[in-house]
């Protein structure tokens, strides 16, 4: 069983995404919830709603996520949604067939997309509003000088970025105020460290996306015999292990695991409570990049 222990600054349970929504460090993303209609809908409606039971006051969905069903779907576990609550939902990507998606954030797709996720959403204000993908055929600026506009016309409260380079946040940082990063980060996966570190920099959130995700290289065995020693040493899980390592890092990041199991929630959220000791960071951060410098030489 986890022990409970007295959060320092550095592991403080709320950051502020902003200046405006004050949120639980560990949130939620709505991503793998079935929205067909049916018995599986049904318990994603009861995981949705027992996740801001707990205390999420984080939820993340996109656009592509479903094509908007997955907004829907949240739209009737929560609306009308609780004081507190900031969902985030994300635009730019376009459906190309039925497995496969397209940049888009065209200016005027980017207003559409908005505009559709208001509607299936509820809402006449997205809080925070992230890029899913910066496109590689259309100036940055016009990307989120679009998002600046709506930002203007009330209907975006924040701006975030998603799968971006710490060169093109900078970028992006002079064309508007960035209030988050949401890149695909984890123990396994630093590829996106020098992101962290102006995010930390700046005082921009960052969510990292597959927060628990294993290691699909058998090479990493090591890292993850060092993960499972930690979770006996602490009487914890390896996805609790995992996102109290994130939580670690630094004070900005803000894991969302995924789930679409009432007990895998209880699992993730419980993982707040759980602090590493110094010995143990080291030891999985040492395990780690020796890992990657085997995978990757």
């Amino acid at each position: 069983m986890i022990s409970r222990t007295t959060k320092t600054p550095d592991t403080a349970s709320t950051f502020t995404i902003g200046g405006e929504y004050p949120v639980a460090r560990i949130g939620y993303g709505a991503m793998r919830l079935p929205s067909e209609p049916g018995p599986a809908r049904e318990g994603s409606l009861a995981v949705a709603r027992r996740a801001v039971e707990r205390g999420v006051t984080l939820i993340d969905t996109a656009h592509m996520y479903g094509w908007g069903a997955n907004e829907e779907l949240l739209a009737d576990a929560l609306s009308p949604y609780p004081d507190g609550l900031l969902i985030t939902t994300k635009a730019g990507v376009t459906r190309s067939g039925p497995e496969g998606w397209a940049h888009d954030a065209r200016p005027e797709s980017l207003r559409a997309q908005v505009e559709q996720s208001l509607r299936r959403l509820r809402t006449d204000r997205v809080g925070l509003l992230q890029l899913h993908r910066i496109d590689p055929e259309i100036p940055l600026a016009e990307q989120v000088g679009a998002l600046r506009e709506l930002q203007g016309e009330g209907k975006i409260g924040h701006i975030g970025l998603s799968e971006v380079t710490a060169q093109q946040l900078a970028h992006a940082q002079q064309i508007a105020e960035i209030a988050s990063v949401q890149n695909r980060y984890n123990l396994f996966d630093r590829h996106y460290e020098p992101v962290v570190e102006a995010c930390q920099t700046t005082g921009t959130a960052f969510l990292p996306w597959r927060p628990v995700a294993a290691a699909s290289d058998s090479r990493q065995t090591a890292l993850l015999s060092t993960v499972d020693a930690v979770a006996t040493e602490t009487g914890a899980t390896r996805p609790q292990v995992l996102l109290a390592w994130l939580l670690a890092r630094s004070a900005v990041v803000l894991p969302i695991p995924g789930t679409a199991s009432l007990a895998h929630l209880e699992e993730n959220l419980a993982a707040a409570d759980l602090e590493l000791s110094d010995d143990q960071r080291l030891r999985l951060d040492r395990t780690a990049v020796a890992d990657q410098a085997a995978v990757h030489p």
